[in-house]
């Protein structure tokens, strides 16, 4: 009796062990056989993107041959860029305030933080739209009207909360004595920021900064309410390209976009890495946690 009431969770646990490996991997396949297909489909010749006609590299050089999509990869990569500078400084200073002087006012903040990082997306482009216009024609700020100032805008907002995040994470793990012991020996507050706080935050500010410069990249939504014409981004593009039909030029940029999300998340790993984090560390940390 007491081996068949053994024998019988033992038999269910080595069941397990071969179920959810297959049942893992099998739910990891459905998430990415359409992003492994996209990437097969980026070295189709032909007119029309699920059509294979045959392999090439034609489709790459688009990127370089045709004026709209050289243009649209441009203003997202420029304005990605912008955006990931601008959320950063912001960022890094949110983050290092919240890590280094703590109390009631933290926890608020951060709950505005979290409120503009679960806002849907539709509801942040709704409003920053009608904002925007205003600022830029009714107030007369002709900094507003521009389409790359626009964007910049609507692209760092959620990425500000990301690097704030991520800077207080590893500021709070840090032990702030150094910054005290600078104070100690007379150095003024902004040279311990450079010398002491801003070395000890890098790290976590490195990988901010590219993973807010891989968030612009794709943001979608906002962009197609805020951007004027001559400034559209490469998903606006891709969005507006439906009407039409998708041609596998779209696949191939979409995979060297996909290559470049790809390495700046693995240097933001290398990065952390070298600070002397380990990977529970580095997972928390681009986390936010």
């Amino acid at each position: 009796m007491t081996d068949t009431k053994t024998t019988a969770p033992r038999a269910r646990r080595g069941a397990a062990r071969f179920v959810l490996p297959i049942w893992a991997a099998l739910v990891f396949l459905f998430l990415f056989l359409p992003i492994l297909v996209i990437i097969a489909y980026s070295f189709n010749v032909g007119r029309l993107l699920v059509s294979w006609d045959h392999f090439g590299f034609e489709s790459f050089l688009a990127i370089v041959e045709k004026p709209a999509i050289r243009d649209a990869v441009l203003v997202s990569v420029r304005t990605g860029l912008l955006a990931a500078l601008l959320a950063t400084a912001l960022g890094t200073l949110a983050g290092i305030a919240m890590a280094r002087n703590p109390g009631k006012w933290v926890w608020w903040f951060l709950g505005l933080l979290l409120l503009v990082s679960v806002t849907p997306e539709i509801v942040d482009a709704v409003a920053l739209l009608p904002w925007l216009v205003f600022l830029g024609q009714d107030v007369g700020i002709g900094l507003f009207n521009d389409g790359t100032m626009r964007l910049v805008v609507g692209q760092s907002l959620f990425s500000i909360a990301i690097v704030s995040y991520i800077v207080r994470a590893r500021l709070v793990g840090l032990d702030a004595r150094l910054e005290e012991a600078s104070a100690d020996l007379y150095a003024p507050p902004v040279r311990t920021f450079l010398k002491v706080t801003l070395p000890l935050a890098m790290p976590a500010v490195l990988a901010g900064f590219l993973l807010s410069f891989t968030l612009s990249l794709d943001n979608t939504v906002v962009s197609a309410f805020v951007q004027v014409s001559g400034t559209t981004p490469w998903p606006v593009y891709v969005l507006s390209a439906l009407r039409s039909g998708l041609r596998p030029e779209i696949a191939a940029v979409s995979t060297i976009m996909l290559v470049l999300t790809l390495l700046a998340l693995a240097l933001v790993a290398v990065v952390l890495k070298r600070a002397g984090d380990s990977a529970t560390e580095i997972a928390r940390t681009m986390a936010g946690g």
